[in-house]
């Protein structure tokens, strides 16, 4: 028996498209465009790709997109007079600065140096926070896009066994959170877990929530066992970008007191 492909790829690009309307709506009806600021400091290879795909995908889904480049060496109050700037502009609803940071930079202090309302990241201490404790949140890309497509799968979630393997601070913990969150029965594995594999035998829902890039699961031993799995590549990746899109719109209606879009939002 093989498993049902959730088309990560696919389902994004529907996100993406509902985002687009609802920008379009937005400017048709208040004269608001929803606007990202995207810094990078330094030339890491990888940051880059991802900046170009973050700044390209903000256009075509008719947002405002600035891009901030800064050189390696930039100090600390250079980027945090930066995210000020950011932080006090009313174009601005987004704010996301590119991990990881050259080491002399605090990676904690520049995220929680962000306006929470504009940490589309879900990264500020409180949107961990209010994530946590069950209040409205910025919620982190990755996890979010974990949640839509479970939701559009499975219906409701409630009382499901769910297995989050990896207790990262951007996935791990908040997946599991959002998990409880919808009444799943969740269990955090690691690297300590006995027994990991018996562990994950006996969940309805299981991820991968390590920060390290791996792909979401060994995609060829799991597709014989599960009931549905998402591809290698494109599975859960393009919906973090498609997630990013979701919150810049998301942060844009919070500041602005409007309703915000349904099925975008944790």
């Amino acid at each position: 028996m093989s498993a049902t492909i959730i088309d990560g790829k696919a389902f994004a690009a529907r996100v993406r498209g509902a985002v687009a309307a609802q920008v379009a709506r937005l400017k048709a009806e208040h004269g608001l465009t929803p606007g990202l600021a995207v810094v990078l400091v330094g030339a890491d290879p990888a940051s880059e790709v991802y900046v170009r795909s973050k700044g390209k995908s903000t256009v075509e889904a008719g947002m405002n997109s600035w891009e901030h480049r800064l050189p390696a060496e930039t100090s600390e109050a250079e980027l945090l007079a930066l995210i000020d700037r950011l932080n006090a502009d009313p174009a601005v609803h987004g704010i996301l600065v590119q991990l990881p940071l050259p080491k002399h930079l605090n990676s904690d202090l520049v995220i929680n140096a962000i306006d929470p309302a504009k940490d589309v990241d879900g990264f500020h201490i409180s949107n961990v926070g209010l994530l946590g404790t069950g209040q409205k949140a910025m919620v982190p890309c990755t996890p979010l896009g974990c949640l839509m497509m479970l939701r559009d799968h499975l219906g409701s979630l409630a009382g499901l066994e769910a297995v989050v393997v990896g207790r990262s601070n951007i996935v791990g913990k908040p997946m599991a959170q959002l998990l409880l969150g919808d009444s799943c029965t969740v269990t955090i594995a690691h690297s300590r877990t006995k027994d990991l594999g018996a562990v994950c035998r006996r969940a309805d829902i299981l991820k991968d929530g390590k920060q390290k890039l791996v792909g979401d699961v060994d995609f060829a031993s799991c597709a014989r066992v599960a009931g549905a799995i998402t591809p290698v590549p494109g599975g859960v990746g393009p919906m973090t970008i498609a997630c990013l899109l979701a919150n810049t719109l998301t942060a844009a209606c919070r500041k602005n007191n409007l309703q915000e879009p349904e099925g975008l939002t944790a």
